[in-house]
């Protein structure tokens, strides 16, 4: 069977995933999520007891969860190295080391924002403090990838990597949280720049917002969530 990514909307991170699957050019299938509805359910929880995205199920049925996990699930079987190198190679563990930054500090940055945007019970107090917070460590893990990368086109060299595809579905909240200009950080502005206009992320966002796109063509379709629990989530209790 062909693995299935399941993505979140609006504006999830799993985003990013879905451009390095079409960059990747191997069949696979989608599954669309609601993260402010379907994905609360208790149902959810048979795939991720987190009640998060991305997950991802595998080519023999197995269900894996966290944006580090799938992408070594990725890196594994890119075999013409599309998205990836050799894994006893500098470039490798240079890779690693983005997607981790970008993984935890990077991403975790936002954290106070999506909590004071996602208040159930408003708390003007608490919420500003939240932004003030989180405006606070966003533009410092911005400031710290600035350093980290090169003068290259993409993070790591001429063409996107796996390491691409996590940067582009999180780094796109500077905007959305109206944080702060992306020109303040001339070299990642202009990664993402390409990124943006490049045909897998126009396609992965074009999905996103519920848009019909034809890819490359590794897409194989879309399954339901329902069918996605009923056949690879773990038994009731």
């Amino acid at each position: 069977m062909e693995p299935i990514l399941i993505y979140g909307f609006p504006l999830g991170s799993s985003m990013g995933l879905v451009a390095a699957l079409e960059w990747l050019r191997k069949p696979y299938r989608l599954c669309r999520v609601d993260m402010l509805g379907e994905m609360r359910d208790p149902s959810y929880a048979r795939i991720n007891p987190r009640h998060e995205t991305p997950a991802f199920v595998t080519d023999h049925g197995k269900v894996l969860t966290e944006n580090m996990a799938i992408a070594g699930w990725l890196a594994a079987r890119d075999t013409e190295r599309r998205i990836s190198f050799d894994p006893l190679s500098p470039e490798d563990d240079r890779m690693h080391q983005l997607m981790a930054f970008v993984n935890t500090g990077f991403t975790a940055a936002f954290s106070p924002l999506w909590a004071a945007l996602e208040m159930q019970t408003p708390n003007p107090a608490m919420q500003s403090a939240l932004r003030q917070w989180g405006q606070g460590n966003v533009v410092q893990r911005h400031d710290r990838l600035e350093q980290l990368i090169g003068d290259g086109p993409f993070l790591l060299g001429d063409h996107p990597t796996l390491a691409d595809g996590l940067l582009i579905g999180v780094a796109r909240w500077l905007d959305f949280h109206a944080v702060a200009d992306r020109s303040r950080w001339p070299k990642l502005a202009a990664i993402r720049a390409r990124l943006e206009a490049d045909p897998a992320v126009i396609y992965a966002t074009a999905l996103e917002s519920g848009e019909s796109s034809p890819g490359s063509g590794a897409c194989a379709g879309h399954v339901s969530l329902a069918e996605v629990i009923e056949r690879f989530g773990t038994p009731r209790a």
